[in-house]
């Protein structure tokens, strides 16, 4: 791979700069140093993304920059290009962003602290649907549909969760019926839900915080969706903190004080996020601690899932 990077560096006029391997769960991601400027150079995994597909993903971000949200910027190379294809791997190059993760920000804090981050982390989110829908999409935009299909049609965006290799048939059957009831309930709501282009993997992972300052960083996932998906995103994976009911009013009070959003089924959107990792999970069940993940996954989903079912669902 350092042989594609150096030709990239060339390609960007940034050849001679110190460059070092810092992400490679997704894409490989390299840090770029030069005398003045830090930048992140991604080599993306083979086949997840058409051409098309990066190229409105790095002009979608880049109109979010221009709007004012906190996101790496796109940098085109000498040749005008934001997108160069090397060796069949696709490069990028972006704006660095400083800061450390929510997760590594939320630590040692104070109940009400944790709460005020999310709050900002909510009106983020919401600045970046706004300036979304304000964006006039290019020609020939194209990304993936997190829309009623992309979450529970015959091929999900992120998998067939319920044919997770490790759910018991019990569990299957569970997840099939859960399937059946939400895809039905979605057809129903779905030309009420606010709908467009979503972020759709904002963990606090791809949240940094830099002093006062939310930045959303990873949109390989983004594309069309329902906007509660991105808030549902956001609250799963602190289900079980202790002061979670504290971070999903902080969270929802920082969005709706910059738009409105119908939260009446909010607590669906997080069973089917939810459910997304049980379909994700099925590709990696290689790899190192894959059991214990998946067994969190599919034993969240569960809970969430039987509340569902119950006669006045969740």
């Amino acid at each position: 791979m350092n042989a594609i990077v150096e030709q990239a560096l060339v390609l960007w006029g940034l050849e001679g700069a110190e460059y070092i391997l810092v992400a490679t769960r997704e894409n490989a991601v390299y840090k770029i140093t030069t005398e003045h400027h830090m930048f992140a150079l991604r080599l993306h995994r083979q086949g997840y993304r058409t051409d098309i597909e990066l190229q409105s993903e790095l002009q979608w971000m880049e109109a979010a920059a221009s709007g004012g949200i906190r996101v790496p910027a796109p940098l085109p190379s000498l040749s005008g290009d934001m997108l160069h294809v090397l060796d069949d791997v696709q490069v990028d190059v972006l704006t660095w962003l400083s800061g450390v993760t929510l997760d590594a920000a939320l630590e040692g804090l104070l109940p009400t602290a944790r709460a005020v981050l999310f709050y900002r982390v909510g009106q983020e989110m919401a600045c970046l649907h706004d300036v979304s829908d304000a964006w006039e999409q290019p020609a020939r935009f194209a990304r993936c549909a997190w829309d009623r299909d992309g979450l529970l049609g015959e091929a999900p965006l992120w998998g067939r969760f319920w044919d997770n290799p490790a759910l018991t048939s019990h569990d299957r059957d569970l997840f099939l019926a859960m399937r059946d009831k939400a895809y039905a309930e979605l057809a129903k709501l779905e030309a009420k839900l606010d709908y467009g282009l979503i972020h759709a993997d904002l963990v606090s992972a791809n949240v940094m915080v830099d002093g006062d300052q939310i930045q959303l960083i990873d949109f390989d996932d983004g594309g069309f969706g329902f906007r509660l998906f991105d808030i549902a995103t956001a609250l799963l994976k602190h289900l079980d903190a202790p002061d979670f009911s504290t971070l999903r009013t902080g969270l929802i009070e920082g969005y709706t004080s910059v738009r409105p959003i119908d939260l009446a089924v909010l607590d669906l959107f997080i069973l089917l996020r939810s459910a997304t990792y049980v379909g994700w999970n099925i590709t990696r069940m290689t790899e190192d601690g894959t059991s214990g993940r998946n067994a969190r996954f599919i034993s969240t989903t569960k809970q969430l899932a039987t509340a569902y079912m119950e006669p006045d669902g969740i």
